[in-house]
């Protein structure tokens, strides 16, 4: 079991709208960092991804806002792999202040090459694809 430790994301005040609230498009943000920190983590980061002539656009992203947040809480981020095909990865987001959940999130993303034509993810990243599938995994054994 791989265990990933959450992504802690400080709201910072620039990120707050004229109410204080944080703007809905950080969130975005939050979740691209909470996806590079993951796959450093897993040691396997985009520039590694990129050197070796692949990346990874996003092909669709959703959002639901559940509670504000405002400057300073700190966002924890819960990101797992809820999907995987031969050419996709879908992760889920669970973000939270505290036990309070704020905003509930995925992202799907594809792979390519250099020059811009699907590749499967097994066949041009196999370690990131296995600790992907591990991820995957964690997320099948939590259900049972």
């Amino acid at each position: 079991m791989m265990n990933m430790e959450n992504y802690k994301h400080k709201i910072q005040y620039y990120e707050t709208d004229k109410m204080g609230i944080t703007h809905h498009s950080n969130y975005v943000r939050i979740m691209e960092e909470t996806r590079v920190d993951m796959m450093e983590k897993l040691g396997y980061g985009y520039d590694r991804m990129e050197a070796e002539g692949i990346i990874s656009p996003v092909m669709n992203v959703s959002l639901d806002y559940r509670k504000p947040t405002t400057y300073p809480d700190i966002v924890e981020v819960e990101l797992s792999v809820l999907e995987m095909s031969r050419f996709k990865v879908k992760f889920a987001y669970k973000m939270t202040v505290g036990d309070t959940l704020v905003c509930s999130a995925t992202s799907t993303h594809c792979f390519l090459n250099k020059q811009g034509r699907p590749v499967t993810l097994q066949e041009s990243c196999p370690d990131l694809d296995e600790a992907f599938s591990a991820l995957r995994q964690e997320v099948d054994n939590a259900k049972n």
